[in-house]
């Protein structure tokens, strides 16, 4: 390279480092602080770097190369440059028509001049100014101009905060009020709002920021996070420069970060004293409260105790919520302030609220595919109470609590009582029901879920318990002791082992923290305090005896179990542990199983409301055959035939449906889809029209008002009853659903892959080449960096949870779980080269025995136990090398040689371990 395009390398470096992006001159953007290279001057000339901010020049800089002095003469075309610009550049100082700054650099050296004062001399600079340091030597201010070039070559951010915040500051600057991020559980929102506001309140104009939390126990959550956040320009503490309140008091709203939850922004703004009442309790309340239809708005008065302008930029965690429904008019109070929004769970209303304007979209399965978040594995438990209710028989007495004083009582049943499963534990609790639940939960911890786990009754994965109500979890806890006893010294289960974190149990906070940090605190029962934003990483099991109808707050519950961890930090508190890989949803009551409602904003009782499926089917009848409507009955037959297909209870009326009318609802749904993806529908203009090829599409259901009929009872559901008592379970086992299509994208990467993975090339061809120890190794990596869940056992497992035939053989997890060779065996019956998946080591002992039979002489004793001990090692790793034995096992290497000599051992290997990893 020339002496000058290495100095211009440590200049473009110097230029970020100041916090501006260098760019060609076709690549400028007016929004920008902008180092423009090679920029057009008077005279067909060229400035080496021409800076803008706000779209105005603000500075000219001259580049040299390394050796040069930068002299009289340097400067002289430097401030030639500063006092002819070119006509059509905007200038902060446009009546002088000048350039203000000047920079002479040669990479090693800076030199500056403030052409302001034009009798000043150059001044040598140990960096380069920033846009922000530049605005301040002119005395200009600028909305967002003096925001620096965000750098993340450090990697301290992740790509989804890094993008998040770059398209922030883009929607900002061009002029557009309210931003929404959709970021997933876990993926860091919070610290992108400490980003997000430190930049905010350092670089730009605003002076106090909002960031308004769904809960009180997040409040708390955020006001650390913000505190400790020091990725700021000279690594401080953001509480070290700025004031974070959060809102208990009314001094706490002159904070230059004022945190809260809605419901005391009123308080402050209209001038109420804030609540005193349990804050737990609070929480809690307000979420029942959003179960119900709030169809009253809030309102506000004349009496205001802040100005409208009071904050200029505003953050709405788990924005999802209602708050821009009944709390809307608080919102839009400070209808100038800037709006953020953030939420893994985006609903219709918030897109609306934040007119679509979605600076970042990263969803779940994103943030399993980065490894931000583990994947959920479903393991389903029925009992006869959970799936068809109970009865309480006449003349039997019954206990009694009284919710509002907690005060017992008792009488009895005069006549039978039946209930349904929906009953229970709401206005009806059958202790056996909650037993026999938990009793099998305790028996597939270390059967089901972790196997190759030592059994540590003191040490079981971190659980997550969701409750209907406080009794309930009240309830809860106490069964657990008693399921658990006979597991610890003495039948006493450890004091902290199980403990309810509701509004009843004391601090929520040091609770959480408890259960984040403590080993000896196992399982935690909560209702929904410890249902979103709450980051407890150990977490290892979310279980769920509270069947949750909202789809949203279904997905936050879930989350909590997400998070990934350290190993060893996991280990510090789950020593039986090796890896956090996934994380298991335990369903107790179906909630994985049946459609939930996506509650609505209640924007005064106008939200839009889904029309239900007896109404679709009766406009689409009538020929209003819009893509709308015919998305919506797609959806209302895609999720009946999926909650139909392989329900062990009511999946025959599945079957009635197809084999009565020969089609499945799964049929009209695809055939919709098709249609409406590939856009080969004519537009829908008018019910008056014929629309043929829209209503071919459903016309086998239409027609028929019987097949509606049968949909409409399908989309009800079903009820059994029974008078068995006391409980117990009907099924327990994980999803075939989800492990029917875990296996199809399992087989569709393999073949995606089989030519340019060796091992996958050569089992799929049925070459005849030896499968090394390094093949399966790279094969075992590029599958993991496929999909986090594409491990060995993981994969086995599902092929046996589908195995209809008998075909699959159990794995043993304690003893052969980690063996390489496996993944032969698993790609070798994907590939349909093997009807029978089974273990290499099935077949050890008579492979090994039909190699030394074909031998061409006969072995030693000697030689057959060095050729058994390397057969070890082939039917577990894959086929090893003279020279892979010698760093594996030196001793049994120098044992091979003095009894083969080494041409002949390494013959034999090659033979054994043909004989051992062929296809059977």
């Amino acid at each position: 390279m020339y002496p000058e395009e290495l100095a211009r390398i440590k200049i473009d470096k110097q230029l970020k480092n100041a916090g501006w992006d260098v760019v060609s001159r076709d690549e400028y953007v007016p929004i920008y602080s902008l180092a423009v290279k090679e920029a057009l001057m008077q005279g067909n000339t060229e400035s080496d770097y021409l800076l803008f901010i706000d779209n105005k020049a603000i500075a000219v800089v001259e580049a040299k190369k390394e050796s040069s002095a930068l002299g009289a003469e340097v400067a002289e075309q430097a401030e030639y440059y500063a006092t002819h610009p070119q006509s059509w550049y905007g200038l902060w100082f446009s009546d002088q028509h000048l350039i203000p700054l000047v920079y002479l650099a040669n990479g090693n050296k800076i030199y500056f001049k403030n052409m302001l004062a034009p009798d000043s001399d150059y001044e040598e600079l140990t960096s380069m100014h920033s846009p922000k340091k530049m605005l301040q030597i002119i005395g200009a201010k600028s909305q967002y101009g003096a925001l620096p070039r965000l750098d993340n070559d450090d990697n301290g951010l992740r790509a989804c905060q890094y993008e998040a915040e770059i398209e922030l500051e883009r929607s900002l600057k061009s002029g557009k009020k309210k931003s929404l991020a959709i970021l997933a559980t876990g993926s860091g929102k919070t610290y992108l709002a400490c980003l997000a506001s430190y930049r905010l309140l350092n670089y730009t104009s605003t002076k106090r920021i909002l960031f308004l939390v769904d809960r009180n126990n997040l409040a708390r959550q955020t006001e650390t996070e913000f505190s400790t956040f020091e990725r700021t320009e000279n690594g401080q503490t953001l509480s070290n420069l700025y004031t974070i309140s959060r809102l208990k008091k009314a001094d706490d709203i002159k904070g230059d970060v004022v945190i809260s939850t809605i419901q005391k922004l009123f308080a402050i703004l209209t001038g109420q004293a804030i609540s005193d009442f349990n804050e737990d309790e609070e929480d809690e309340k307000n979420d029942r409260d959003k179960d119900k239809e709030l169809k009253e708005t809030v309102v506000l008065g004349n009496d205001l105790k802040l100005p409208p302008d009071y904050f200029q930029f505003i953050i709405i965690d788990e924005c999802h919520r209602s708050i821009y429904g009944k709390w809307k008019s608080v919102l839009d109070y400070f209808k100038d302030a800037c709006v953020l929004g953030l939420t893994a769970t985006p609903t219709e209303e918030a897109y609306a609220y934040f007119n679509k304007n979605i600076i970042e979209q990263y969803t779940y399965e994103d943030s399993v595919v980065d490894g931000v978040n583990v994947p959920a594995r479903i393991y389903r438990i029925g009992t006869k109470e959970t799936i068809h209710g109970g009865a309480i028989q006449q003349g039997s007495e019954v206990r009694e609590v009284t919710k509002k004083t907690g005060e017992y009582g008792s009488f009895v049943a005069e006549g039978r009582i039946d209930y349904g499963p929906s009953a229970l534990d709401r206005s009806i609790t059958n202790p056996d029901q909650i037993a026999t639940v938990l009793s099998k939960y305790r028996d597939i911890i270390y059967g089901d879920l972790y196997p190759e786990r030592e059994e540590d009754w003191s040490s079981i994965p971190k659980t997550l318990v969701f409750a209907k109500n406080d009794n309930h979890a009240t309830e809860i806890v106490s069964i657990i002791k008693e399921v658990f006893k006979d597991k610890f010294p003495d039948n006493q289960v450890p004091d902290n082992f199980v403990k309810k974190i509701t509004y009843s149990a004391g601090d929520s906070n040091e609770l959480i923290r408890e259960f984040r940090t403590e080993r000896e605190f196992r399982i935690a029962v909560t209702v929904t305090l410890v249902a979103t934003g709450t980051d407890v990483r150990p977490i290892e099991v979310v279980l769920f005896m509270n069947d949750v109808q909202s789809d949203i707050l279904y997905t936050q519950m879930k989350g909590r179990g997400c998070r990934t961890i350290n190993e060893d930090k996991l280990r510090e508190i789950t020593p039986n542990a090796t890896s956090k890989e996934c994380f298991y949803i335990v369903d107790a009551v179906g909630v994985t199983e049946h459609e939930k409602h996506i509650p609505g904003g209640n924007n005064g009782g106008n939200g839009k409301k889904i029309p239900s499926l007896e109404k679709v089917l009766e406009w689409l009848s009538h020929g209003w055959l819009t893509d709308e409507n015919l998305i919506l009955l797609r959806d209302y037959c895609s999720t009946i035939n999926k909650r139909y297909t392989d329900n062990a209870l009511f999946g025959r009326h599945l079957d009635e449906f197809i084999n009565d009318y020969g089609f499945a609802p799964k049929y009209v749904a695809e055939q919709i889809n098709k249609a409406i993806s590939e856009g080969s529908l004519p537009p829908f203009e008018d019910v008056s029209q014929p629309n043929t090829q829209r209503m071919a599409l459903i016309s086998c259901l239409i027609t028929n008002v019987e097949a509606r009929n049968k949909l409409l009872e399908l989309k009800k559901g079903y009820l059994a009853f029974t008078t068995d008592n006391p409980d117990e379970v009907i099924f327990a086992g994980f999803s075939k659903e989800t492990a029917r299509t875990f296996i199809e994208d399992f087989e569709k990467c393999l073949n995606d892959h089989k030519d340019s993975i060796e091992a996958l090339r050569i089992i799929y061809n049925s070459e005849e080449k030896e499968i090394t120890h390094s093949m399966l190794v790279d094969l075992r990596e590029k599958l993991y960096g496929f999909n986090r869940q594409y491990t060995p056992y993981y994969i086995w497992r599902n092929y046996k949870l589908l195995d209809d035939g008998n075909n699959v053989d159990e794995l043993d997890v304690k003893h052969n779980v980690n063996a390489l060779t496996n993944l032969i065996q698993l790609v070798r019956y994907a590939f349909g080269k093997s009807d029978r998946l089974s273990s290499l080591r099935g077949s050890f002992a008579s492979r090994f025995n039909l190699y030394c039979g074909q031998t061409q002489r006969e072995l030693t004793a000697e030689q057959q136990e060095i050729m058994r001990q390397i057969a070890t090692y082939v039917v577990d790793e894959g086929s090893i090398t003279l020279k892979e034995l010698n760093e594996t096992d030196t001793d049994l290497w120098r044992r091979g040689i003095i009894a083969f000599t080494a041409p002949v051992l390494a013959l034999e290997m090659s033979k054994l371990s043909k004989m051992i990893l062929k296809a059977a």
